[in-house]
């Protein structure tokens, strides 16, 4: 029995129903047996003082299942003598409960051609972002059957925001199910706030393959930024999942509901495309005019985005979707994520660096510009931005509210999120993390190469050992 490093800690915790929320009896101390397929939890009542214990085993399948959880020992002495019992170190993996059929290995392409996304897991770069992925895989309670197969190949961005999504959620302490067919999660957090979310992709009109393609340019007018191209696809996106009426099913009915939103639609558009979705639900958009000789935002309303379809802009301006009572997004949806969260945890591999160069939100009334900053996510300058001393899952969820909701969405059940929300006719932001990124990329390059100066950073190159290829987050 060996101690189990913090870094792993958090990881298998996310298996567990409730992922990172242990009410009050928080852990104190998490052993593993030699060969990773069991873990023991020792807790410790914040109130009595009296010590539990928590164990995992691994299935033949490699999903986690809890075979242990008791309560009443005395002493931590005690509470590891019985954890190592538990543990049964050597004998063989936990059998599939009655009726349940295996989960499919992630690694098994049972002669699928994998897409090249997810063939990128294979190389060196790569390799941990591959490992936390098959981690997320195993950690979901209930996953599509052609999970592994899409993740493998076309829809290889839907399964990994699902992925993404979970570890958010269980990140933040909440009870997450998949107990029907859709939507695709149930959350709750401890007091009996809870939702239901359906997760989606905006997609491209035109397919292209995401590793290596060219980096298209942003809209250069303000008016095409919130009401162009980007907010027309936020809006058929949006209304083709409005339209499966979600909300009217039995288990949801008289429930929150949200739409998960992550962004594919172009190369690299999630540097930019996060203004259409304030556009288009909103109906708001901003400019900038010289006042006293300064540079000040104005706000820019729209009752229509631009184009042909003239799709009506502000889905949160009336009641017309009272249903919908937010949408999550986030504008960090890629491997670069995955790749970040475990560098910042335990380091990189050997040999590289994982740099992130982009710009913090600056907070400053009337700023218009972010905060430029590059970064090593290893070093102590980058992990100490995060109060978990590495790059939280949930840094770059922001929760957009309904403020017609028919059930509006408690702030305490995504505690973590940035929440946007109407008050008095005024758009209000209540953040988490105190560092907000507006966008950034991800470097990975040789750990004897100098670092680079912000402004030394091209965009995607053919070489996936230099720069991560393919669309990276703002």
């Amino acid at each position: 029995m060996e101690e189990l490093p913090q870094s792993l800690f958090d990881v298998y915790a996310l298996a567990l129903p409730r992922g990172h929320g242990f009410g009050d009896r928080p852990p104190v101390g998490a052993w593993r047996d030699a060969d990773g397929t069991a873990c023991g939890i020792a807790r410790c009542d914040d109130i009595t003082g009296v010590f539990g214990v928590l164990v995992m085993r691994r299935r033949v399948d490699h999903v986690w299942t809890v075979v242990a959880d008791e309560h009443g020992f005395a002493s931590l002495e005690e509470t590891k003598a019985r954890i190592k019992l538990l543990l049964r170190e050597g004998e063989p993996l936990e059998p599939l409960p009655a009726n349940t059929a295996a989960r499919p290995a992630l690694h098994d392409l049972k002669g699928r051609v994998p897409s090249q996304a997810f063939d990128l897991l294979r190389a060196r770069t790569h390799q941990r972002a591959g490992w936390i992925l098959n981690q997320l895989y195993l950690a979901l309670p209930n996953p599509d059957k052609t999970w592994a197969g899409d993740c493998q190949t076309v829809n290889f961005h839907t399964r990994l925001w699902e992925a993404q999504l979970l570890a958010s959620f269980r990140e933040q302490g909440l009870l997450v199910t998949q107990p029907h067919e859709s939507p695709d999660f149930h959350i709750e957090n401890r007091k009996g706030d809870e939702a239901w979310v359906e997760a989606v992709t905006a997609n491209p009109a035109v397919l292209y393959e995401h590793v290596n393609a060219p980096r298209g340019q942003p809209p250069q007018a303000r008016e095409e930024l919130f009401f162009g191209p980007a907010a027309v696809r936020f809006a058929k996106t949006l209304g083709n999942k409005l339209e499966r009426n979600y909300h009217a099913l039995p288990h949801v009915a008289g429930k929150p509901f949200m739409i998960a939103l992550a962004d594919f639609q172009a190369p690299a558009s999630m540097t930019w495309s996060r203004e259409g979705l304030i556009g288009y639900l909103y109906g708001q958009g901003a400019e900038v005019v010289e006042v006293d000789g300064r540079p000040v935002p104005k706000p820019v309303l729209a009752s229509h985005l631009l184009g042909p379809s003239a799709f009506p802009a502000g889905l949160f301006t009336d009641d017309r979707h009272a249903e919908l009572s937010a949408v999550i997004f986030s504008n960090a949806c890629s491997m670069a994520k995955l790749n970040r969260v475990m560098a910042s945890a335990a380091g990189p591999p050997d040999g590289l660096r994982y740099v992130r160069i982009g710009r913090f939100f600056d907070r400053t009334p009337g700023a218009l510009e972010g905060i430029p900053f590059c970064l090593d996510v290893a070093s102590e300058a980058y992990r100490s931005l995060w109060p978990q001393s590495y790059e939280p899952w949930s840094a770059e969820m922001e929760v957009f509210h309904n403020p017609f909701a028919r059930h509006p969405v408690p702030f305490e059940l995504l505690p973590e999120a940035t929440h946007w929300f109407d008050q008095d006719g005024e758009m209000m932001c209540r953040a988490h993390y105190p560092h907000a990124i507006l966008w950034s990329q991800t470097l990975i390059q040789d750990a004897d190469a100098p670092m680079p100066r912000l402004g030394d950073f091209l965009p995607a190159q053919s070489r996936d050992d230099e720069i991560e290829p393919g669309p990276d987050e703002p």
